[in-house]
């Protein structure tokens, strides 16, 4: 209580920001700034960066030591996805690649094919059960970029996301848009070297560890 008290507007915006996402009431980091925002009455923005650093302390608050079994437990589900499709240059990215996935997140691993169909066939060849497939086109510094995800959920529940992206863009650095650095995510045998030695390390501009 004491802490909460002692946060700046800046900080409970980013907290009250937090807090909607980990709820699911918002999805995206801008609409769930702008809503805790208005309920506070304030008129500045936290970062993503400093909503994402909230939403890690509130998952550490409420899952505790659940929350680092089940990290492992979802790299460990990656490295198997990654291995199955280790030819098309898999990468691990996102929350679980970043150490700090909670009980609502899923697992997101790139690839790099030009015909998403020999993905979605290697996939059912394995037994995957695939739920949801989808071309998703976003916009990066004026260039238009189209991306074919295939969601799946893995036998202990957990969801993944399989993103197809074009082989001319294997080894191109993109910027995270939360934390602000590169997007540089776990190939098979850095993801394998990190479950061996330091299961639960975080890769944030924060932590080390």
């Amino acid at each position: 209580m004491r802490e909460k008290q002692m946060l700046s507007l800046r900080d409970k915006v980013a907290r009250e920001a937090a807090l909607l996402l980990y709820q699911g009431q918002e999805k995206e980091y801008k609409q769930a700034k702008i809503e805790a925002a208005k309920m506070l009455g304030a008129r500045m923005l936290p970062s993503n960066s400093e909503v994402a650093v909230m939403l890690d302390k509130i998952a550490d608050e409420r899952e505790g030591e659940e929350r680092k079994k089940r990290l492992v437990t979802m790299r460990e589900e990656a490295l198997q996805i990654m291995k199955f499709l280790q030819d098309m240059h898999p990468v691990l990215i996102g929350s679980v690649w970043r150490g700090t996935a909670h009980k609502n997140s899923d697992t997101d691993v790139v690839v790099f094919h030009e015909n998403p169909n020999v993905v979605l066939r290697m996939l059912n060849q394995n037994n995957f059960n695939i739920i949801k497939t989808e071309w998703q086109t976003v916009t990066k510094h004026g260039e238009k970029i189209q991306t074919f995800h295939i969601h799946l959920t893995l036998p202990s529940n957990n969801k993944a996301e399989i993103i197809v992206r074009d082989p001319e863009r294997i080894g191109r650095k993109e910027k995270c848009e939360i934390y602000g650095d590169v997007q540089s995510g776990l190939n098979v045998q850095q993801l394998q070297r990190t479950l061996k030695t330091m299961p639960t390390k975080k890769f944030t501009p924060h932590e080390t560890l």
